[in-house]
């Protein structure tokens, strides 16, 4: 019985990539990655610099293109996170450049950006902001998508800052609006006061999860800690986005917030309590778990009482 090489010799044909990815399938399977082989696949594709649905078609992995691709393969298996590995992370229409020191964005939190794009959408020249903007997902997915939009993303962190700036110079470049970065804690009681009453959408992706909560290894290991736990119950950022919310948003002006599965009901009794705000709702991942609420800034601009 003969056996497959595991790298091709000096003289010898090249390994087919259905070789190399099986093998590196079974490798992420039993490091417990879900997804092992569009993962493998994915990163097949990386390092031989093809579409993934052309993979058959590729020449295959010579000796140093399969040892890259090992090695890249043992490196997920050690949890550290795809998108980190490939240096991008796919968001809606975009690839937005990822790595150390900011947050991965979400397959979930298109939903949101959705959302908001929908709502911009019959708005002349709407004002949109991102707050906790991170890489700059959600704002440069409006900026590309609601071209008459002008976008304010927020963001705190200095790491998270350069990836967020990175993103948005690459993406003006390839031609799509300009967004605008503003660095500044959204916490904050006087944030954006130039822009009270004026904004038309709110997003945030605010970092939610409860402190105690455990998460994924390529969640703890390598997403900074800031932009994922939001304080003993999740809600440490929320609760001031909210009332911020309040006195950004114009009359009619819509915010949209992503939160914890376990804060279904939380948040949209946060925007109900604050009393200037209507049309609460609730929306759920493609999974069914809630995921992010909506609301309008009331029409008349007054807070309801208790």
């Amino acid at each position: 019985m003969t056996t497959e090489p595991q790298h091709p010799s000096e003289g010898t044909n090249r390994i087919r990539p259905s070789i190399a990815v099986a093998r590196a399938a079974r490798i992420l399977t039993d490091a417990g990655v879900e997804a092992a082989r569009t993962e493998a696949e994915l990163l097949a594709a990386y390092v031989l610099d093809v579409p993934r649905g052309r993979l058959a078609l590729a020449d295959g992995f010579d000796g140093d293109q399969l040892a890259t691709f090992d090695a890249l393969v043992a490196r997920r298996a050690g949890r550290e996170p795809l998108q980190h590995l490939t240096g991008s992370a796919a968001f809606r229409r975009l690839e937005l450049a990822v790595g150390p020191g900011v947050f991965v964005p979400r397959p979930e939190t298109e939903l949101l950006a959705g959302w908001g794009i929908a709502q911009g959408r019959g708005r002349e020249a709407p004002l949109v902001v991102d707050l906790c903007s991170g890489s700059g997902a959600i704002a440069l997915a409006v900026a590309q998508e609601l071209s008459q939009a002008r976008v304010v993303a927020v963001e705190r962190s200095a790491a998270a800052l350069r990836w967020l700036r990175r993103n948005a110079a690459d993406r003006a470049a390839a031609g799509d609006r300009p967004i605008e970065v503003v660095e500044a804690d959204v916490t904050a009681p006087d944030l954006l006061a130039d822009l009270v009453g004026r904004v038309d959408v709110l997003l945030c992706n605010p970092p939610y999860v409860p402190a105690d909560t455990l998460v994924a290894p390529e969640v703890a290991g390598y997403d900074p800690a800031e932009a994922v736990f939001g304080g003993t119950d999740g809600l440490a950022v929320i609760r001031p986005v909210v009332a911020r919310a309040g006195a950004l948003l114009r009359a009619g002006g819509v915010v949209g917030i992503e939160h914890d599965d376990t804060h279904g009901a939380d948040v949209p009794a946060l925007l109900v309590a604050d009393g200037r705000f209507t049309d609460v709702a609730e929306h759920r991942d493609l999974t069914g778990r809630p995921r992010f609420a909506t609301a309008s800034r009331r029409a008349d601009g007054r807070r309801r009482e208790p």
